[in-house]
């Protein structure tokens, strides 16, 4: 028993003493080594080291991404995912060690005398039949190979990268998951106050029509002006309707991202104006995201798994080379199966090299190569999208913030322009088609200053998000 286990230990020392897997280097960056510094904000803040409690300041929506982060399906998907990378990689790690079994059997068997020429030969006066009775107990090595050329090695190696990247791809879905309920939370918050809008401009405007109607009826006026002020109204009552379409659309959007039934004890909501943050997020250098990005990360395992699967089919073309044995004790009696009388043992190494396979392993080492060159690919690629997103959510930031500051002047113009056509209108001075353009502009410039303040915040969503903002939170337990 000694000798097998001394052999078994020795023969994995010695296993994976060569290693035919390319040496994984990280890709040159292909990106700039800094951000434009035209728009790139010299904040303090960094946002791998917040977590979405700490960036977003709305109660309601905090609440609604921890309902979303316990309950969605596709993230549940991807957790699910981390568990068969883990189980996969521990089958494959599995065969760096030998695999020790232990055997025991028992047989009775009863064979008959007469018919039996060898038997018979003895003569004397023979029983009908003779019962043979034969035990065994034994352990033994079942077709351990030995790994001297880094096959099954790599193999594990490439199941583990495989692991890192299920988990890193799982923690990027995790962070677009946030990124993205707090975008529709935005959306619907902004066709709220849309809703808000157009029935204050519609109440208005049946006002309006109301007096219309008086001067038509007193004769002050002609029918155009009525008609005109009908038309006002009829834009503003198709807008609600409109609004409350992509309402409903957006709640059921929510309720798919939150996993079901959005809760009904939600805590009050912040408005547009009020989400605004003055804080300022640190950019940092295009190769810190290196570290991150969780998409980027997934990239690189991925690529370290091609890299060790080329090991693997290099090895190919080497000997395998299995070992068997075992060692264990036989005997005709139970009773005397542990005299130690019975003890044997067996060893056999078993050597295999394909001579002629087709091109098989080559045709293997070509997929293996050609899988590489696409994971440096789709790095390269993943860290130059990682790169733009960066600056279009800085640039965002930027001039988004310069459109609200202009739209809200914009706004207060056309408040005072409204005001003065009206006014020319009650005294005779203009026609209503000039407190109809007002009305119009003004309607339009208080829907795009909603917009935008929308707009800034989803920014300000996916910059947090993009800069791997996030990562300081530990609710997703992976």
């Amino acid at each position: 028993m000694k000798r097998l286990i001394t052999l078994a230990l020795a023969s994995t020392m010695l296993a994976g003493c060569v290693n035919l897997a390319p040496e994984h280097t990280r890709p040159e960056l292909a990106t700039a080594p800094a951000f434009d510094p035209a728009y790139r904000p010299d904040g303090t803040v960094v946002a791998s080291q917040l977590s979405f409690q700490d960036w977003y300041r709305d109660p309601r929506l905090q609440d609604l991404i921890a309902s979303a982060l316990a309950n969605n399906r596709d993230l549940m998907a991807a957790t699910a995912r981390i568990e068969q990378a883990r189980a996969s990689f521990r089958i494959e790690n599995s065969r760096r060690l030998p695999s020790v079994v232990a055997t025991a059997s028992g047989t009775r068997t009863r064979q008959a005398t007469a018919g039996n020429p060898a038997i018979a030969a003895g003569g004397g006066n023979l029983p009908a039949s003779f019962t043979f009775n034969r035990y065994d107990i034994g352990v033994g090595v079942s077709s351990f190979e030995l790994d001297f050329w880094g096959r099954v090695k790599n193999l594990s190696e490439a199941g583990r990268a495989s692991y890192l990247a299920s988990v890193a791809t799982q923690r990027a879905f995790y962070l677009s998951l946030i990124a993205d309920t707090a975008t529709t939370y935005f959306e619907i918050v902004e066709t709220e106050e849309q809703i808000v809008l157009a029935e204050a401009t519609a109440a208005s405007r049946r006002e309006g029509l109301k007096i219309a109607k008086l001067r038509l009826d007193a004769g002050v006026t002609s029918a155009l002006p009525y008609r005109q002020a009908e038309t006002l109204l009829t834009q503003a009552e198709q807008q609600i309707a409109s609004e409350r379409l992509a309402l409903a659309q957006l709640r059921n959007q929510l309720a798919v991202l939150v996993g079901g039934t959005v809760p009904d004890n939600l805590p009050q909501g912040l408005s547009l104006a009020a989400q605004a943050d003055g804080r300022r997020l640190a950019a940092g250098l295009p190769s810190e995201l290196l570290l991150a990005r969780p998409d980027i990360i997934a990239a690189e395992e991925q690529l370290r798994a091609a890299r060790a699967n080329i090991g693997a089919a290099r090895a190919a073309f080497f000997p395998s080379i299995s070992l068997t044995s075992n060692i264990g004790l036989t005997s005709t009696s139970l009773g005397n199966l542990f005299d130690g009388d019975g003890l044997g043992w067996s060893f056999g190494p078993s050597i295999s090299l394909p001579i002629f396979d087709f091109g098989q392993r080559e045709a293997s080492l070509d997929l293996a190569k050609a899988r590489e060159v696409e994971q440096v690919a789709t790095y390269d690629r993943t860290v130059q999208q990682a790169f733009r997103e960066v600056s279009d959510a800085l640039a965002g930031r930027e001039y988004l913030a310069q459109q609200i500051a202009t739209l809200e002047r914009a706004r207060a113009a056309q408040v005072e322009i409204a005001r003065i056509a009206r006014a020319r209108y009650r005294e005779g001075v203009a026609d209503y088609l000039e407190v109809l353009d007002a009305e119009r502009n003004l309607f339009s410039a208080e829907q795009q200053l909603l917009a935008t303040r929308r707009a800034w915040l989803q920014n300000g969503a996916t910059l947090f998000v993009s800069l791997g903002g996030g990562a300081g939170t530990d609710e997703q337990g992976d």
